[in-house]
């Protein structure tokens, strides 16, 4: 995230440490309340967007109640609703006196130049001023929305955020009060001539490898036989590559961690998928060895194609 944007995120002071269960979104009309309700989604809540006023205390007890299966759960409330403005002081209020609920109220600000050009990029138009400039809804509505801003135990700023520094932003705060989601990295071993993985997002050729093919007593073995690999493993330029290559990785994967990526997919190809590029997928599952927050796995998806 940018400089800007964390300096933006700011709270009130008497947040409380532990993990909110009840997390309600509100804010101006164009301050990325949708991109906030899609992050909070990939966190684990279960979310409602523009949900009416009234219902959102029984909504609160139904995830308090004995045997529900919503752990966390999230709403989005805005101008939408039509008694938004009038009811939802006193209805927060009574979130807060819930037993165990420990509600957390987040609101979406940003300029009315930002505003204005995201509008301006959507055509849509303002719900305060369908028949009206964006800019008039905007400033109608800024002010009508004052009090509830007062009310919020977190404020964001979203003037200068990109949709992945917003989502960062959600991802930052969840830290402060949750575990670390987790990060699945996949590596996938695939042989060129049956095509590239889709799904990689880093992808490591092999093919200046020794190759296993043209050794007769390998050829029908595949990179999982310990000859395969101990033939391999007789290589400097192999022993450097692998080296070279965990030491990426271990840098990398923090960072996408950090990022709030969820999978992340590493092809290693050879010729054909069934030696060099599966001896070397398992080697480096073995050598990038995160755990925790970090779960590693292998496929090897040509290996029993000839």
């Amino acid at each position: 995230m940018s400089r800007s944007a964390t300096r933006r995120l700011t709270h009130r002071g008497a947040g409380s440490v532990a993990e909110p269960r009840f997390v309600v979104v509100t804010g101006l009309s164009g301050a990325g309340k949708s991109h906030a309700i899609r992050a909070l989604e990939d966190l684990g809540y279960f979310c409602v967007d523009n949900l009416p006023i009234r219902l959102i205390p029984t909504f609160a007890q139904i995830t308090r109640s004995a045997g529900s299966e919503i752990a966390r759960a999230a709403v989005v409330v805005d101008v939408r609703e039509g008694a938004f403005l009038d009811q939802f002081p006193s209805m927060y209020r009574r979130l807060r006196r819930v037993p165990g609920l420990n509600p957390l109220l987040i609101f979406l600000d940003a300029s009315d130049a930002a505003l204005v050009r995201r509008f301006s990029e959507t055509r849509r138009p303002h719900p305060l001023a369908p028949d009206r400039s964006a800019a008039e809804g905007i400033r109608v509505e800024r002010a009508r929305m004052r009090p509830i801003r007062r009310m919020a135990d977190r404020t964001i700023d979203t003037s200068d955020m990109t949709v992945h520094e917003l989502r960062r932003a959600f991802l930052d705060l969840s830290r402060e009060r949750a575990p670390r989601h987790r990060l699945v990295v996949t590596f996938v071993s695939f042989g060129f001539k049956h095509g590239v993985p889709l799904a990689a997002d880093l992808l490591f050729d092999v093919r200046f490898l020794p190759n296993p093919h043209f050794v007769p007593a390998l050829r029908r073995k595949t990179g999982r036989d310990a000859a395969v690999v101990r033939f391999l493993e007789r290589s400097p330029v192999t022993r450097e590559f692998l080296r070279r290559v965990v030491e990426l990785l271990r840098f990398l994967v923090p960072h996408y961690l950090d990022e709030g990526k969820r999978y992340l997919t590493i092809g290693i190809g050879c010729t054909g998928g069934r030696h060099r590029s599966v001896a070397i997928a398992n080697a480096l599952r073995r050598g990038v060895g995160h755990a925790g927050s970090v779960r590693l796995r292998v496929q090897h998806r040509d290996i029993g194609l000839e």
